[in-house]
């Protein structure tokens, strides 16, 4: 059995006419991390929701775990183990942070289980358990990215998908929430990260996909394309 976890196969895009992702292909193995970077507007973000059912696709394929994803909503996809963190963060404002983690668990039944994980991502995001009855909509920008990705990890996802988690941040949460996508991929998560900061999602990488104008234009290890003269020049400010 192939190792392979997400496989996409020339999946296209389109709004309103106007192609967005033009044939993309790209895969994740089990335990990778893998990044893909590129300018704005380079189709990374409507590649995710392409592969979360939140777009329709104009054609290809996407794979996950070796089962066609057509047709399913992201909601069936969460129940299989595939999550994501949204770009924009996307909490239930009007709700209390415990609330909002209470929500990622909701196509579990396991109340033990469900209770050690809250108590998981406090450990992981001390602040949030400080102001755990406090409603989402008031927390800070760095918060909510923490309160995100909680929720996220309450479903107990075989395999995240990390939208820009570091946009619009300051530098110290930044680091947080950089030292938490490495612990949770050490603990055995599989993540695809889109991320504005090449630099550092390329450090943190086993792999990473390059993509401009709706196509990939360069991928491999990403220690190697860390170091390729076209990718420092066009996304590492050299």
């Amino acid at each position: 059995m192939s190792d392979v976890l997400l496989q996409v196969d020339d999946v296209r895009v389109a709004y309103g006419g106007i192609a967005a992702v033009k044939g993309v292909g790209l895969e994740v193995r089990a335990g990778e991390l893998v990044s893909l970077i590129g300018s704005n507007g380079a189709g990374k973000t409507t590649t995710m929701k392409a592969i979360t059912g939140l777009l329709p696709l104009q054609g290809g394929r996407i794979r996950f775990d070796g089962r066609d994803l057509h047709g399913q909503g992201p909601w069936d996809l969460v129940r299989q183990g595939l999550a994501m963190v949204p770009e924009g963060r996307g909490v239930f404002t009007r709700m209390t942070i415990e609330e909002n983690l209470l929500m990622g668990a909701y196509t579990r039944d396991d109340g033990a289980g469900i209770d050690a994980d809250i108590e998981r991502v406090f450990g992981l995001f001390p602040r949030l358990k400080e102001r755990r009855s406090q409603l989402a909509g008031t927390l800070s920008g760095g918060e909510q990215q923490m309160l995100a990705m909680g929720r996220a990890l309450m479903s107990r996802p075989r395999m995240l998908l990390l939208d820009e988690p570091s946009m619009g941040l300051s530098p110290l949460m930044v680091d947080k929430i950089f030292e938490v996508v490495r612990d949770v991929s050490a603990q055995g998560v599989t993540i695809l990260l889109v991320e504005q900061n090449a630099s550092r999602a390329l450090h943190m990488a086993d792999r990473a996909y390059v993509m401009d104008s709706g196509l990939i234009t360069l991928h491999g290890p990403a220690q190697d394309l860390l170091h390729d003269p076209k990718v420092r020049a066009a996304y590492l400010g050299e």
